[in-house]
């Protein structure tokens, strides 16, 4: 994979995480979180819109004037969003109502308006897309961790009706602790900016000690030289 692909991924899934460093997207992010299976459909559905926008804002870039730019960017995000939204109510109606009102803001999300003009205005569609999908897997993953965290500290259970994405799937959800005593917090609307905030620090040490790894190895790359054999 060339370096610049390589980096659009990193960007996308972890240094520049849509969620979680450049928080955006956080209402719905914190308000659908309380299960895993309600994060993972929001997500998906984010990835969708992310990447059908981004591969059509960069096929029509040159034909944009600039005063138009932004609304015709929203008009492609809310068609896109509006597919979504249909699929769910065709073929998985009881997500749909469960994530109810927060289908529609993938409109407002700025994550997807901020990719589509920072990057798939300027770039083909191959990194336009790839841009778009890695932004949204990055926010799905941290939607679904969120989801799992939330989930299984407020019930131990985790992937409760899941028969919402998988119809051949259970809905009693995969018991982790028997005879757990419930953390009612962890599911309320307190519970996500707390396992948010937990989330941040997280990836904040996480970054700190790569970076201080990263500088040991170029302090020893520096201070190495070259032996030369005499005579």
């Amino acid at each position: 994979m060339p370096a610049s692909l390589k980096q659009i991924s990193l960007q996308g899934l972890w240094f520049n995480n849509a969620a979680l460093v450049q928080l955006l997207g956080l209402c719905p992010l914190l308000a659908v979180s309380n299960t895993a299976v309600n994060a993972l459909g929001l997500g998906l559905a984010t990835i969708f819109v992310l990447v059908c926008s981004s591969a059509l804002v960069s096929l029509i870039r040159h034909q944009l004037l600039s005063a138009i730019r932004l609304p015709i960017f929203v008009l492609i995000i809310a068609g896109f969003t509006t597919c979504a939204e249909l699929l769910l109510r065709a073929y998985s109606i009881e997500l749909y109502q469960a994530l109810g009102i927060f289908i529609p803001l993938i409109v407002t999300n700025c994550t997807i308006l901020g990719r589509a003009e920072s990057f798939a205005s300027k770039n083909p569609p191959g990194p336009a897309m790839l841009d778009g999908l890695m932004t949204g897997i990055g926010f799905a993953a941290a939607l679904l961790v969120l989801g799992l965290l939330r989930e299984l500290a407020g019930t131990g259970i985790v992937f409760a009706n899941m028969d919402r994405l998988l119809p051949f799937a259970g809905n009693e959800g995969l018991l982790l602790f028997a005879n757990y005593k419930p953390f009612l917090l962890a599911i309320l609307p307190p519970g996500a900016f707390l396992f948010m905030g937990l989330l941040i620090a997280l990836k904040n040490i996480l970054d700190k000690k790569l970076a201080r790894q990263t500088a040991m190895t170029e302090d020893v790359s520096a201070g190495s030289k070259r032996v030369r054999p005499l005579g």
